[in-house]
Formats: C-alpha cells, structure tokens, sequence
C-alpha cells in the first residue's frame, strides 16, 4: 500500500513535470505540436490533452471535482485551444495538489467503488491502487510525450524524480 505522504510526493512530481513538457511544447509551433508522431494519441497536443482528461476523470471520482467533458474516445481533441489547455493544466495541478494535501490514510486503506466507462461496469478496487494508477498513468503519458518533444528538438527537463527540487 502506498502512503498519503507519497501521493502527496507525486502530485509535486506531477506538477513539476507537467511545467517542463509544456514548457517545451510552447518552444514548438502549433503546427508542430499537433502533428501526426505515430504516437497512441497522435501527436504532442493530442497526448496532453488526453492526459489533462484522465487526470479529470479520475479527480471527479477520487475528489468530486467536475468531470471532463466528453467520453475516453474523444480525449485527444476534448481540448483544442493549446493556451486554455496549458492554463487549465497549471489551475488542475493545484487541484490534484491540494486533494493530494489533504488524502487520509484510512480511504487509501479502503476500497472504492465507480462506474468504469471503459469496462462498461462497476468496479471496485483498494483506493491505494487506483491512486498508484491515477499517478502512473500521468507518467507513462509523459513519458510518451517527453520523448515525442525530443524528436521534434524541443528540450524539456530531466524526468528523474529524485532531481526534482523542494
């Protein structure tokens, strides 16, 4: 089981990481950012934006905030102004934070229940696992796209977590 303290650790992680990707997404053209990479979702802003989805999507479970607009198909092009992404994205990671801030031990311990779009059926799971999903999800998507950025001649920082400052 992982710690209140950790996910607390991967939600400055999150943040982090998420200021250096779009940092270096901005040093690109638009043209650029939504080009076709061979990538699961396609190209840079298509990645991102499916991203910024799944963080809302399991935020309206875990936290009660609103869900994303429109289903799990749709979440490379749900947000296609690059500027609001990029200002939503900064607003979200202090949402995740501070949800992160407050997480109590004993929910982490529990199970929880949703509706699981993609399995068509309710779930349930030790909310611990899905909080370690929630969180490898973003990192596997950054991964993606940290590279994706490199290929393009972009440079966004290092992604190792114990670079990252205080």
């Amino acid at each position: 089981m992982i710690s209140a303290e950790h996910a607390r650790t991967m939600a400055r992680y999150n943040a982090w990481q998420n200021r250096s990707l779009y940092a270096a997404a901005e040093s690109l053209s638009d043209e650029a950012r939504r080009q076709d990479r061979g990538a699961f979702f396609g190209s840079i802003h298509g990645t991102l934006s499916h991203l910024f989805w799944g963080d809302q999507q399991w935020m309206s479970r875990f936290a009660g905030t609103a869900p994303p607009k429109g289903s799990g198909r749709d979440s490379a092009t749900a947000y296609d102004d690059w500027h609001e992404l990029r200002r939503q994205r900064v607003d979200f990671d202090e949402v995740i934070f501070d949800w992160a801030g407050r997480l109590d031990p004993a929910w982490l311990a529990a199970d929880f229940g949703w509706y699981s779009g993609l399995a068509k059926r309710n779930l349930s799971k030790p909310a611990w696992l899905l909080v370690t999903h929630f969180f490898n999800h973003q990192t596997h998507h950054r991964g993606q796209v940290h590279a994706l950025l490199t290929a393009a001649g972009a440079k966004p920082e290092d992604t190792d977590l114990m670079l990252m400052g205080d």
